[in-house]
């Protein structure tokens, strides 16, 4: 897949962008994953990135929040930089990361789980007010919130992870595969509430291998192959792109 420029995918001005990633390289202690990443995500957008399995996207999510010691580079959030900073203390600036495969606390019911997102702001005033904005995006939530989130359905986890996230009350939330091996009725959901908590002001940014899912809630996106960005645009030219829809849309 060829090569394009960035200039239509990168933010106008520093001051639109929530996140700006600029020549981001990344390694677990070996070769680099990320090899000299630029993207970025605007105030209030959602933006989707798309690869392989081995293309780096759960690598970009985690230098994101401070989980990849043997990063280099540039990170900011809200012109904040991000590198070097205890990875602990990233939810506290405003970000959310909901990680692949869910991660639920599987002996604690879904309402303590959700409450573990309000860690940073358990003396906030508006907790109950973010509950309840929780539940109404998952009504199973609360008609499950006694339940050992352990004993649910991976759909139901996916929900609590990402209610978790939201308690948190972010400005960017990160997804990784938000989708991965739910059937297609929990997908949709998903579909919907991605879009809702989009509208809600929160920006988003989607790692997805599901692109059909990716490319109808985002704006944008990044392709990436190998840990480089290989192809960006918006979700209409990307949808209309011959390779990504080869590679990734099955058409």
């Amino acid at each position: 897949m060829p090569e394009t420029a960035l200039s239509s995918a990168t933010p106008d001005a520093a001051a639109s962008a929530v996140l700006e990633v600029r020549d981001l390289s990344a390694a677990y202690g070996g070769p680099d994953v990320l090899s000299a990443v630029t993207l970025g995500v605007r105030t209030g957008e959602t933006v989707a990135v798309l690869g392989a399995n081995t293309a780096g996207k759960t690598t970009l999510l985690r230098a994101i929040s401070g989980l990849i010691p043997k990063a280099r580079g540039h990170i900011a959030f809200e012109g904040l930089a991000l590198l070097g900073r205890p990875a602990h203390t990233i939810p506290g600036l405003g970000i959310g990361h909901v990680p692949e495969g869910r991660h639920v606390f599987p002996r604690m019911t879904t309402l303590d789980n959700l409450m573990m997102g309000a860690f940073f702001h358990r003396g906030a005033k508006d907790i109950a007010e973010r509950l309840e904005r929780v539940f109404t995006l998952f009504p199973r939530l609360q008609e499950r919130q006694a339940q050992l989130a352990g004993s649910m359905s991976g759909g139901e986890q996916q929900m609590v992870s990402i209610g978790r996230a939201l308690m948190g009350k972010p400005k960017l939330l990160l997804l990784d595969e938000p989708s991965h091996g739910l059937a297609p009725i929990v997908v949709d959901e998903l579909h919907g509430a991605i879009g809702a908590i989009n509208r809600q002001g929160v920006s988003v940014l989607l790692v997805e291998q599901n692109a059909m899912l990716a490319l109808s809630v985002a704006h944008r996106g990044y392709v990436l192959e190998a840990g480089h960005v290989v192809l960006s645009g918006s979700s209409q030219s990307l949808s209309a792109d011959p390779g990504v829809r080869r590679a990734y849309l099955g058409v």
